[in-house]
């Protein structure tokens, strides 16, 4: 067994708090330059561009690139010959997300009762989810998922009939119906199959993948262009103000799921879509 301490995944939560706020990541970057190179509306391209410089400017000055810094979401993979010491990893993540949004200067979103609407003063708790895997090591990736995008995410129970016209077309409609709300250029990241809950979360996972980095398989990688194809057409473009670029990527899952079941979801990431990850 290899010890890992709950200090250090503090530690590694609190940064991966901070830097993602603060820089976009190099994939994202890279996939608004290559927008900006295709987008054919003027006003398109201006936005393009003033989303990057927005990002520059947020590095060099060392401040949020959105002011809204979100839920902090982890998605963790625990090696089973990991051994956490000196507190649990719930316990050892939140302390850094209390740790890195309060010395970050960072927004505390959370409330603590979604009716009574009190502020928890410190963004906890995180949102986070683990998984079992071989090895000794610990994966934290993160995401700061502002809500925003977050408000426009769904999921529908399609009958096995629609098939893959029927999914295409729920994803296009729920990206149709959100507008400008998400702030597009857009991330998605679509499930298919699994069931209620499995679909919802596989498809907020596939949202980490690289930006633009294609399914291995051939089939699922064809099927995401087809995706992203198809939500492009609709033509709302950067801000939602019209033009070719609505999406920068469409990240596919497909699950297992039951003979009388397709569910569908559809996880929405605006155009500041901080992520980071750390391996302890």
């Amino acid at each position: 067994m290899r010890e890992v301490t709950a200090a250090a995944v503090m530690a590694a939560a609190a940064r991966l708090c901070v830097e993602a706020n603060l820089r976009l990541g190099e994939d994202v970057l890279a996939a608004l330059e290559e927008a900006r190179k295709r987008e054919e509306s003027p006003t398109g391209r201006e936005i393009l561009a003033q989303l990057v410089e927005n990002a520059r400017i947020a590095w060099e000055d060392q401040v949020p690139v959105c002011q809204d810094t979100g839920y902090a979401v982890f998605f963790v993979e625990l090696g089973q010959e990991v051994q956490l010491v000196g507190g649990t990893l719930e316990e050892a993540i939140n302390a850094g997300v209390r740790r890195g949004y309060t010395e970050g200067y960072l927004r505390k979103s959370i409330v603590g009762d979604p009716l009574e609407r009190m502020n928890t003063g410190d963004n906890t708790p995180a949102v986070i989810h683990v998984r079992s895997v071989p090895g000794d090591r610990l994966r934290l990736r993160f995401m700061a998922k502002g809500a925003g995008s977050e408000n426009m995410s769904r999921l529908a129970m399609l009958k096995p009939s629609a098939g893959w016209a029927g999914v295409k077309e729920f994803v296009r409609q729920a990206v149709r119906e959100a507008g400008s709300n998400p702030c597009p250029p857009l991330v998605l990241g679509v499930a298919v199959g699994g069931d209620f809950e499995q679909c919802a979360l596989a498809a907020k996972e596939a949202l980490l993948r690289k930006v633009g980095e294609p399914q291995p398989e051939p089939r699922v990688a064809g099927l995401e262009r087809e995706l992203l194809e198809a939500v492009n057409d609709l033509g709302l473009g950067p801000g939602g103000l019209g033009g070719r670029v609505t999406a920068l990527a469409v990240h596919l899952a497909l699950l297992p799921t039951h003979i009388a079941a397709l569910p569908v979801g559809v996880a929405f990431a605006c155009h500041a879509y901080r992520h980071g990850e750390a391996i302890l």
